[in-house]
């Protein structure tokens, strides 16, 4: 009975609400840890954000169920602490873009290898044990810090700036969707590889909303941004929460059937 509840109601369904409130948690956490590491102590802010993340993450692994604004909130808080440490490891130790998007995707791959070797899967689907949902907010963190450094290094050290980044990364994702759909490639490779791109895609539009037309940018300040997309994602999961349109079948009748 423990293992049905984790299958049907730790995570969403994986549907086109799911990919759209991914991408704007990654827009938001972009915003919102760019304007606090460049108002307050870098480091000061990570421990904040680290301590911020550890509460939402066991709130979300208390719960016996999938409860649209715990997990979202679990995303959000990895989004804003994801991008902070890698940010920090920018602005504070100076290590360079190509760096530290090179150390996260090790870091990433080593995750990957690590749970399919003690899991045998990679599914979300598939996460009905504390130690899966462990590997899983694990990786969902690495794939943040990655998509981070990737994102800034593109604009940054390639030149391409932050639109040309966000259409870069938009084409991109479009790969693992029609790869899947048209030419049978794994459900899980495809998962994850979207995921990982969602993270500079809404990362590059938000700074390119946020920062000076001096660089390329549209000029809102990273505050609105990250106060507008907040208010957007709030939206969003309440209406999740209301409709349950990302719930996964009928979990209480399921158990009811399965106890009989």
């Amino acid at each position: 009975m423990r293992d049905l509840r984790y299958t049907l109601r730790k995570v969403p369904q994986i549907t086109a609400w799911f990919w759209i409130v991914k991408i704007l948690t990654t827009a938001m956490g972009e915003a919102t840890s760019d304007y606090s590491v460049h108002k307050a102590d870098p480091v000061v802010v990570v421990i904040f954000g680290f301590a911020a993340f550890v509460v939402a993450l066991a709130l979300q692994l208390a719960v016996r169920r999938y409860i649209a604004w715990i997990y979202w909130l679990a995303v959000v808080m990895v989004a804003v602490f994801g991008t902070m440490a890698a940010d920090v490891l920018h602005i504070r130790f100076h290590v360079a873009y190509a760096v530290s998007t090179a150390a996260f995707a090790v870091v990433l791959a080593v995750l990957f290898a690590l749970w399919y070797w003690s899991e045998r899967t990679l599914s979300i689907h598939s996460i009905t044990t504390l130690r899966r949902e462990l590997f899983y907010w694990a990786t969902v963190l690495a794939t943040f810090a990655l998509g981070t450094a990737a994102g800034d290094l593109t604009a940054y050290r390639l030149h391409l700036g932050f639109f040309s980044s966000g259409l870069l990364f938009a084409g991109i994702i479009c790969i693992p969707a029609i790869a899947f759909r048209y030419f049978g490639m794994n459900e899980v490779v495809a998962f994850w590889f979207a995921y990982i791109v969602t993270r500079p895609l809404g990362a590059s539009f938000a700074d390119w909303m946020g920062v000076p037309h001096s660089l390329g940018g549209l000029d809102w300040g990273r505050a609105t941004v990250a106060f507008g997309l907040t208010f957007v994602i709030v939206a969003c999961v309440a209406y999740l929460a209301l409709t349950k349109l990302d719930v996964e079948g009928d979990v209480d009748a399921e158990l009811s059937r399965s106890t009989r």
